[in-house]
């Protein structure tokens, strides 16, 4: 296999993808990283102004993208949207449950109302898009597709303040485990992601504070925090052929913080 060839793996062309929550932040890395990587781009969000603004950037930039906006714990406006993608585009290759939220707050300070809202953005709405994107995928003949969950690092180690984070995290972890145990026998492989800290807008709070920024930078082996296009690389590894047997899978992209207890800087 010549460099070409290997090179080619990579490629996205012809795929269709769906990033949920890609108006902004690493959401929206994905999804240009997807479409540069050739990928037609259903871009998510729940303003559809935002969203139509970026799929215009995209596709000002030569790039194939189309608005999807829904707010992904509204089953029939997901299951609607996805219906649309099918109709419009004819296939779903690419499903990125990337939308997610949370709130720092002490656990006894957690309500029912927080702690519900988390688990239904983070954990449930994932599973019922999962479901809809695999009942298009088992259509194409041969069944074929890529399920990505964004979980996180913290789905698998712990931290204060971030209870329902973390749990709804970790249930996307084991839930990406089932999922890849039950569709890979048809074609459709599903992994995940967990991303450490990333210099993002929605970071930027945390980001100025210098304590929390030590934190980071010390715990880290490469003393520093991730930049958003450094997500992209792992993404569309897992989307394209050259991870054709890798399923079930959790890759762990935080610069080495969760195989350490800390280092010097």
């Amino acid at each position: 296999m010549g460099a070409g060839d290997q090179m080619g793996l990579f490629s996205l062309a012809g795929r269709v993808a769906l990033v949920t929550g890609s108006t902004r932040s690493l959401g929206w890395s994905i999804a240009r990283g997807l479409a540069e990587a050739g990928a037609h781009v259903a871009i998510n969000g729940t303003n559809a102004e935002g969203v139509a603004a970026r799929v215009k950037e995209l596709t000002g930039a030569g790039l194939k993208a189309s608005a999807a906006p829904f707010d992904v714990t509204d089953r029939a406006a997901a299951a609607a949207a996805l219906a649309k993608i099918e109709r419009d585009l004819g296939r779903l290759d690419i499903l990125v449950n990337n939308a997610g939220v949370t709130k720092r707050q002490p656990v006894l300070e957690v309500t029912a109302e927080d702690w519900q809202r988390i688990i239904d953005i983070d954990l449930t709405a994932c599973f019922h898009l999962a479901q809809l994107g695999a009942a298009i995928m088992l259509k194409q003949t041969p069944s074929a597709g890529r399920i990505i969950m964004v979980a996180s690092a913290i789905g698998l180690v712990g931290r204060a303040q971030i209870a329902a984070y973390a749990a709804a995290k970790g249930g996307l972890i084991a839930l990406t485990r089932s999922l890849a145990a039950e569709l890979g026998p048809q074609g459709i492989l599903c992994n995940a992601l967990a991303p450490g800290f990333f210099a993002t807008d929605i970071t930027a709070p945390l980001l100025s504070n210098a304590k929390f920024d030590g934190m980071v930078r010390g715990r880290t082996p490469l003393h520093r925090w991730g930049q958003p296009e450094e997500l992209v690389g792992p993404t569309v590894f897992l989307a394209s052929a050259a991870s054709s047997y890798i399923n079930g899978h959790v890759l762990t992209v935080d610069g080495g913080m969760t195989v350490t207890v800390g280092t010097e800087i």
